[in-house]
């Protein structure tokens, strides 16, 4: 009896994984017939789409130039370019993230005597990486604040035990891509320098930011000992990050680059792709960001019309151009409405996977860039209702 009832769990388990694994290949379709959809993101693309990217590339950097080698070349001309985009002395260019920020608070370990890295639970390293601080670089976690928000200068303050680093996500993705107020922001920065901490960015997506803050990406930066910032999450490109900070840190980062086996033969295609990110995204952003602010208002506006009991845009006022969407469903029935309104309407209100945070909850993540400049809210709100039409 016990292995009959375990038999039919498994096979309903692998039903449902069937039918998401089908949902997502829809999903994928429905995005790319889509006539509307509030960003065109990369992920999804084809190849050739992706390398359409590259065919004005001669605009970005002399093409007649020698082909980089183990990192010199164009790769260092985009390493100035960030730093001075950020205001450091140096930066050096990383084939991920997980490597650039594990390398920076490696060395900044070995320089402040103490591996203790003070974060948020919700933090990159913490949800997304498989323990990577711990299990490759020795480095050892320990969580602030659990709530979804950025940690506050008392609670800097007031930690129960010594860090040599404080990291800090911004924006907060897995909270709803949050960030602090500039006042917050300066004073928790000031909280740990009070504890002689050093003070490491995860800015994967700072170039979202200075809308909300009123400041200058330098200014932004300043703030921190060093800073690691992508180029593929906001600005489209292949892939890759980069390290920014005091030159002697990033001559140590490259050493720690090369240990770790980011010292790539040849990296041209993806640095192009970054570059391109830098001229062409990265002034279109604050623009993003003002209009996710439009889109959010009509969304809470479209499902309180629409009769949904309970739904919330996290945070209600977009930090950046990208925000959550909650709603009192089971994520697969919402998932399912959400394919079916793209194939049956060609509009695509929710391109992003739906998640369950809990029983009867989903959440997804909106991403406004430039495809979503066209909506207006009177669009939002017509395409909420359709959606809403085809839930149970």
């Amino acid at each position: 009896m016990a292995e009959t009832v375990e038999q039919d769990s498994r096979e309903l388990v692998e039903s449902v994984e069937e039918q998401r694994k089908q949902r997502f290949e829809r999903r994928k379709a429905a995005y790319r017939s889509a006539r509307r959809v509030l960003a065109r993101s990369s992920f999804l693309g084809t190849l050739r789409e992706r390398l359409a990217l590259l065919e004005t590339a001669e605009e970005l950097y002399d093409l007649d130039e020698t082909a980089d080698l183990y990192g010199n070349g164009i790769v260092e001309a985009l390493e100035a370019k960030v730093a001075g985009l950020l205001g450091t002395e140096a930066a050096a260019f990383f084939p991920t993230g997980t490597m650039a920020q594990q390398v920076a608070l490696r060395c900044w370990a070995g320089r402040t005597g103490n591996p203790t890295v003070a974060l948020h639970p919700l933090a990159h390293p913490e949800v997304h990486e498989r323990h990577a601080f711990t299990q490759v670089s020795g480095l050892r976690p320990v969580r602030l604040s659990s709530e979804p928000r950025l940690p506050t200068a008392a609670e800097i303050r007031d930690f129960e035990e010594p860090f040599g680093a404080l990291m800090l996500e911004l924006p907060l993705r897995d909270a709803g891509f949050v960030l602090p107020s500039w006042e917050e922001l300066t004073e928790v920065v000031q909280a740990a320098r009070e504890r002689d901490a050093v003070v490491h960015f995860d800015g994967a997506r700072l170039w979202e930011s200075t809308v909300h803050f009123g400041r200058p990406l330098h200014e932004i930066a300043g703030l921190a000992d060093s800073v690691y910032v992508s180029f593929y999450k906001s600005l489209n490109g292949f892939g890759g990050a980069a390290l920014a900070g005091p030159r002697t840190l990033i001559e140590e980062a490259k050493t720690w680059r090369h240990r770790y086996g980011g010292q790539v033969f040849q990296q041209f295609p993806t640095v192009l792709s970054a570059l391109a990110g830098l001229e062409r995204e990265l002034p279109r952003l604050p623009d993003y960001v003002r209009h996710a602010r439009v889109v959010a208002a009509a969304l809470r506006e479209g499902f309180a019309a629409a009769g949904v009991p309970w739904a919330r845009v996290q945070p209600e006022e977009p930090h950046t151009n990208e925000f959550q969407v909650w709603l009192p469903y089971d994520a697969d029935t919402v998932a399912e409405a959400a394919v079916l309104q793209a194939e049956e309407t060609g509009t695509l209100l929710f391109g992003r996977a739906w998640d369950a945070p809990g029983p009867g909850l989903a959440v997804a993540e909106i991403d406004v860039r430039a495809a979503g400049l066209e909506w207006t809210a009177e669009d939002v709100k017509a395409a909420v209702a359709e959606f809403v039409s085809r839930l149970p």
